[in-house]
């Protein structure tokens, strides 16, 4: 993700006393765990001119439950500082296609891929249309299309512990599809579901972004380099090995 932004001449900043966006805990019913790690994302980042997150289910779970949160805290302040921050974060296919409305980020992945709309990022996000504009944009990559691409995966986060036999049968369904497009590479908008995909290559998709033109000047085709967007800086959240 950082590779990525920064290729396309933003500055990338990565607050390393940040911490979970406390997700886990409220789905899994620790409200009151979570609402200091809600206090802590706005504070860590109400300065930031963007916030990048590399998963789908963090960016719903801060557009979905932080001003609920805010609200059920009856913390005023919190809840202005929650409604003036959440336009400014994204999701990253979303910061590449609808805040920067670029398609081409100048990647190569001589691989084929297929494309899983992980839940969050499909029902929560309504993210439909932009990352595979962006893995049609990659030179040398071959996208090919999933059966049932809407159907879960299983993993859910805790769900997949908690109930790990409807999970295990969930995923197989979903393997077999994959199987099925004869694809090398399965991305998809989260970590854990890129993990939770394992077995059939499962990544975010970061990681096929990832690589770009100035990474791959040993390839044969030469390709024009674009000029960057207009900088800005970005605050990224979580990993940022991609």
């Amino acid at each position: 993700m950082t590779r990525v932004l920064e290729r396309l001449g933003h500055s990338v900043v990565f607050p390393r006393e940040q911490t979970c966006c406390g997700q886990m805990h409220y789905n899994t019913g620790y409200h009151r765990e979570a609402v200091p790690l809600v206090r802590r994302f706005v504070q860590m980042f109400r300065e930031a001119e963007c916030v990048c997150v590399p998963s789908a289910s963090c960016v719903a779970m801060m557009r979905e439950h932080y001003e609920l949160i805010a609200k059920h805290e009856n913390d005023a302040a919190l809840l202005a500082d929650v409604r003036a921050l959440l336009p400014r974060v994204f999701e990253f296919s979303e910061l590449l296609t609808e805040r920067l409305k670029m398609e081409d980020v100048g990647a190569i992945f001589a691989h084929s891929v297929t494309y899983h709309p992980s839940c969050h990022s499909l029902r929560m996000l309504n993210i439909r249309e932009g990352p595979l504009k962006l893995l049609r944009a990659v030179r040398g990559l071959e996208l090919r299309d999933l059966p049932e691409k809407e159907q879960c995966c299983g993993f859910g986060g805790t769900f997949a512990v908690k109930n790990a036999d409807v999970s295990a049968a969930m995923l197989e369904a979903k393997e077999v599809c994959v199987l099925q497009t004869g694809a090398e590479v399965v991305a998809a908008l989260d970590f854990g579901v890129g993990g939770h995909l394992a077995h059939v290559r499962g990544v975010v998709l970061a990681m096929v972004l990832k690589v770009g033109e100035q990474d791959a000047v040993a390839q044969e085709d030469a390709v024009v380099v674009r000029m960057p967007q207009p900088a800005m800086v970005v605050s990224t959240v979580g990993q940022t090995a991609a």
